[in-house]
């Protein structure tokens, strides 16, 4: 198994020690973005169980926004409003830990079997909700797992609000 593969088996395992190492890995941002470029991909294929073109780019391209605006969103409650004092972090980092976190959504492609549609991307939702917070734990050095469960939790719901704004003015 290569390197890449084993972080994403590792993210996905939720290994505190992976999200580490990608944290002070400023050369794992390109392997972060790509493995969100592929959880969107398989979510997408997952989800509507067919591969036309312009499903996969906007479900690609939704992919990446989201993960920016809801890591972006958790950075500056995280980094600003509520700090630990050890908390040191740029928005690098937590993209990197981030994207990794994003690992389970590799998961979603399984929606294209009829017995796994709906239930297996619930399940790597949640799972990708639980990798986050490790990965937010780690990246803004976090003692208290609730800080980091608040925190992700509060920039998923600011992202979730904002996106269905928009989407219910469409």
């Amino acid at each position: 198994m290569t390197f890449f593969l084993k972080r994403i088996v590792r993210a996905a395992r939720l290994e505190s020690s992976l999200y580490q190492e990608v944290e002070a890995d400023e050369g794992a941002f390109g392997q972060s973005f790509a493995v969100v470029a592929f959880s969107s991909l398989a979510t997408v294929v997952g989800v509507t169980q067919r591969f036309s073109l312009p499903e996969l780019v906007s479900g690609l391209a939704l992919g990446i926004l989201g993960w920016a605006v809801w890591s972006a969103i958790t950075y500056l409650v995280g980094v600003r409003i509520c700090p630990e004092p050890q908390t040191r972090a740029d928005w690098g980092e937590l993209l990197r830990t981030t994207g990794f976190a994003t690992a389970p959504g590799l998961l979603s492609i399984l929606g294209i079997i009829n017995v796994f549609s709906g239930f297996i991307t619930f399940v790597a939702s949640i799972w990708i909700l639980l990798a986050f917070t490790v990965a937010v734990r780690q990246a803004l050095d976090y003692r208290s797992t609730l800080r980091a469960v608040v925190v992700c939790l509060a920039g998923w719901l600011l992202y979730a609000g904002m996106f269905f704004g928009l989407v219910s003015r469409a």
